[in-house]
């Protein structure tokens, strides 16, 4: 038994009629007992325990050898670390140095009292105690204080005092700071030069810190000692380490020395370490020297073969003749039996060997085979990881099963077909007992004669669908002309498949949990293999993987239904009739429901409020959040407030939202930020009140098509809180256009909001001069294939209330005063052509008008507007707001209100800077209301 060094196995003896050429010599025999003589004259020559190890370290033995390479790698490494340990304490010291000396130098010029010192008459009897005290605390060489000139008002020797200072003290005169290496009288040192700097910033002064770099050094002479110590006792472990492993290998080798083991083995590496292929040796002579087993395995080869000729062998005459040319070949394929050996020969006297030739025998057949397996499972796992990355893309459904079957064909299937429920398509769960629709075709040609994609499937009974279905698993049909009742309803469809060369099927239902939400079907016709059943297994598995992607996708369209039919019905669907403003509008929601909202509301006096908002983020969450801060606007705005103040409550309102959502827990949703822009639109003096939070300023398009932002002061989103909202007033000439919108017109993420808003003012420069032709431009250029946010526009084209149709009175604050105004103001409603409002008005504004000359304050006017309704203001200047009440039976007033409220259609007060406003509304004749513009 010979044991291969570093292998665990032994190889067998050859059989009985081998020759081995090492046997025949005795060359390890003569080597062996060589060594042995050897070491027993060096174990008696050297005697006692010191003896035994000088044969280990001996340079000839492997052991010495390694000795002599660890020697110098130790000496190597113990100077390396010694070179970097005093390195790194010099730089350690040096940056040590410069901290110190920065630290008392700043110290000293930021102390109390320090600047101050300069204006003494005595500098230096001021500073020279406190300097020596921080340079014996502080453990530095020297602490300076110079005048701005560079004059010594300090040093540790006094007669230095009055001297000038050497170094760069000029940046600190400056105000910067220096910190500089030099070499001084004391030796090398590291100074800081910090300025003084008096209470109103000027520098009056210029403090100088060194330190020595000696002073803080010393570590290196304590850890070098430490570091010698450690690389004797590494040295003294090699060398008994090197002649433990040394006697070791003299007792495994016998005492060989490396030159003999290689001429030992020289002969019989190939053998000994080729054990998967056949392995020949020729000699000059054209004789089998040797061959292993491999190689009688392969070739067929007689028990006694060694020796004899390779002619006489019997082999096939290409491969004898190979062996016995001694040529050079590599990988060449000669078919032996029924095997295809690759043979590689080389000669063995190339570098200076015995005359003859070694070859290498390989059985490729098998190899041959795994290799067109591997390379099967290869393109398989290919096609499973394209599937992963190409199915599921995005997150509509038809388009999914689309990237499936153009996955699947033609890599795997000739023809794909994907067949889902109605359900499924419309994100709903899967109805087992509906029909199938065709939702995903593709094949090699467009002509096969299956079912085209939107028609209704009717699975039979005895089909293979059927049977994937009713046991949810994948079912091969390698005959489809074969397969049970595949054909029966349809039976000329079925036949015109046949006929057309689809031949082999496998039908895999989709399944998502416990549901299954379709079936996947793959044909086969131009390839004449059927389907088997390792193809059966990948179909379920690419099946198996697109069906998540679908799921997804069926789970995201209900989301995104219910989401979008949530934020529809929070968002106005027609627009209130009124006529201070042309509007137009567009919203386009992004492909996730975003929170973006708009809103025209009709206000008291004829005004009309304009509200554009957004609420960041996506999801039901923001559409809810959207739809309580509209119905927050509503309520806000009936009570006429101005924008700033209107703002302030959302704000208060987020803010509340937000604490109420994380009382919920950590995953409650926050609102994370709300934008909102407020505009109150006036017709009578055309003036626009407007106020922000956090949103992009409106545009104003001039009737001559002049394009300006207004310049609306930005507060800050609401939640954020702590600022309060300024309004901007506008005088808006009749037929400007006032646009709104949100920041998904005009940024997003390849474009910041400046580019956004320069496009912006371009397009509305351009645009028609209705609302419509604006809001059709805009959006035609501006809006994204695949919008990544919400966008609101809305547009308002302004008109104005004539003086025709609104009259003004300025009242005396006399009780006599009123029958004037009754008078006055029946004038105007004949005029008008409203004399059937003549009593009702008269009534309204006699009981208006005395309360605000009983109880109110000067001025007192009264302004009558003819809108769509009537309208009649009674302004004074005081902030007390009538309050309707019921009055008893023995109270002499109090009724006066009840039949305002009682007469009108609508009544309410608002606060003006100035006071507040009593008003009430009443309905025009049909006769007499007017057009709306």
């Amino acid at each position: 038994m010979v044991r291969l060094p570093g292998r665990s196995g032994t190889r067998p003896e050859r059989r009985p009629g081998g020759r081995r050429p090492w046997q025949a010599s005795g060359a390890a025999v003569r080597a062996r007992a060589c060594a042995e003589r050897r070491r027993a004259a060096d174990d008696a020559a050297s005697g006692g325990r010191s003896g035994r190890l000088r044969p280990a370290l001996r340079r000839r033995t492997v052991a010495g050898q390694v000795f002599v390479l660890q020697v110098p790698i130790v000496l190597l490494l113990v100077l390396a670390a010694a070179v970097a340990l005093v390195l790194q304490v010099e730089h350690d010291g040096t940056q040590e140095a410069r901290r110190r000396s920065l630290a008392v130098a700043a110290a000293f010029a930021h102390s109390p009292g320090v600047a101050a010192a300069f204006t003494a008459p005595d500098p230096t009897a001021e500073l020279q105690p406190r300097t020596e005290a921080i340079r014996t605390q502080a453990r530095v060489d020297f602490v300076t204080v110079l005048s701005t000139s560079g004059v010594r008002y300090t040093h540790p020797v006094p007669e230095q005092i009055g001297r000038q200072f050497v170094g760069h003290f000029e940046p600190a005169v400056h105000g910067r700071t220096v910190v500089e290496e030099v070499h001084g009288a004391l030796g090398p040192l590291v100074q800081a030069v910090v300025p003084i700097r008096a209470a109103d910033g000027t520098v009056v002064g210029v403090v100088a810190a060194g330190v020595t770099t000696a002073r803080v050094g010393g570590l290196a002479e304590r850890q070098l000692p430490v570091v010698l110590a450690a690389a004797g006792a590494g040295l003294a472990l090699a060398t008994a380490g090197t002649a433990l492993v040394g006697r070791r290998l003299l007792r495994q080798t016998h005492g060989l020395g490396p030159g003999e083991m290689t001429r030992m083995y020289e002969h019989h590496d190939a053998v000994l370490h080729s054990v998967r292929e056949g392995v020949i040796i020729v000699g000059a002579d054209g004789g089998l020297v040797l061959a292993n087993d491999e190689a009688h395995r392969l070739l067929g080869l007689p028990e006694d073969a060694e020796g004899r000729r390779v002619s006489d062998l019997g082999l096939d005459p290409e491969i004898a003749g190979l062996l016995v040319s001694g040529r050079i070949a590599t990988d060449e394929v000669h078919l032996v039996g029924d095997r295809l050996l690759a043979v590689s020969q080389r000669p063995t006297d190339a570098g200076g060997g015995p005359s003859g030739s070694v070859a290498t025998l390989r059985d490729s057949t098998e190899l041959r085979a795994l290799s067109g397996r591997a390379e099967q499972a290869r393109e398989r796992l290919s096609l499973l990881y394209d599937a992963g990355v190409a199915v599921g893309t995005s997150l509509d459904v038809r388009r999914t099963a689309q990237e499936l079957v153009r996955v699947a064909v033609p890599r795997f299937a000739d023809f794909a077909t994907v067949d889902l429920y109605d359900a499924v398509l419309r994100g709903d769960d899967p109805d087992q007992g509906s029909v199938l629709r065709r939702t995903a075709s593709a094949g090699v040609r467009d002509d096969a004669p299956l079912y085209p994609v939107g028609q209704e499937i009717r699975i039979a009974p005895l089909s293979p669908q059927a049977d994937s279905l009713r046991t949810r698993r994948p079912v091969l049909e390698p005959r489809l002309e074969a397969a049970p009742g595949w054909p029966a309803l349809d039976p000329e469809r079925a036949d015109r498949v046949v006929a057309y060369g689809i031949h082999s099927l496998i039908t895999v239902p989709v399944r998502a949990g416990p549901a299954v939400l379709g079936l996947v079907s793959f044909w086969r016709a131009e390839h004449p293999e059927p389907f088997d059943a390792e193809e059966l297994a990948l179909a379920e598995e690419l099946v198996a993987r697109a069906a998540v992607a679908v799921d997804n996708a069926r789970r995201y369209t209900r989301e995104h239904g219910m989401a979008v039919t949530l934020q529809r019905s929070l968002l106005p669907r027609t627009l209130p009739v009124q006529n201070a403003l042309e509007i137009a509008y567009r919203y386009l929601p992004a492909q996730a429901v975003g929170g973006d909202w708009f809103d025209v509301l009709p206000l008291p006096g004829a005004r009309v409020a304009l509200v554009v908002g957004d609420v960041v983020g996506h999801g039901l969450h923001a559409a809810a959040t959207m739809g309580r801060l509209r119905t927050a606007v509503h309520n806000f705005s009936s009570l006429d407030l101005p924008p700033e103040e209107l703002l302030g409550l959302l704000d208060e309102l987020v803010a509340r939202i937000d604490q109420d959502e994380q009382s919920g827990g950590p995953r409650a949703p926050a609102v994370v930020g709300a934008t909102c822009l407020y505009a109150v639109y006036e017709p009578v003096s055309r003036r626009c009140a407007l106020a922000r939070a956090g949103h992009p300023p409106p545009a104003v398009v001039s009737p001559d098509g002049e394009v300006t932002f207004a310049d609306v002061p930005a507060g800050p989103p609401l939640g954020l809180g702590g600022m309060p909202y300024e309004t901007a007033e506008l005088e808006l000439a009749e037929g400007s256009r006032l646009v709104l919108y949100t920041d998904g017109l005009v940024e997003n993420r390849r474009q910041d909001i400046d580019t956004g808003l320069a496009e912006l003012r371009t397009l509305l420069a351009a645009a028609g001069p209705s609302p419509e032709e604006t809001c059709r431009a805009v959006l035609d250029a501006r809006q994204p294939l695949r919008a990544p946010d919400d966008i609101a526009l809305l547009v308002a084209r302004t008109r104005a209330l004539g003086p025709g149709r609104v009259a003004e009175l300025d009242v005396a604050p006399e009780p006599s005063a009123v029958g004037e105004v009754r008078a006055r103001v029946t004038r105007h409603l004949v005029a008008w052509g409203l004399e059937e409002l003549a009593f009702t008005t008269e009534l309204i504004l006699s009981e208006l008008v005395t309360n605000a000359i009983r109880y109110g304050s000067p001025p007192i006017r009264v302004r009558v507007l003819r809108d769509r309704a009537l309208i009649c203001e009674v302004s004074d200047s005081s902030a007390t707001s009538p309050h309707l009440r019921y009055a008893a039976s023995t109270d002499e007033g109090g009724r006066g209100l009840f039949l305002v409220a009682q007469t009108a259609e609508r009544w309410g007060t608002r606060y003006t800077r100035s006071g507040k406003v009593i008003w009430a509304e009443q309905p025009l004749p049909l006769a007499a209301e007017l057009p709306v513009p």
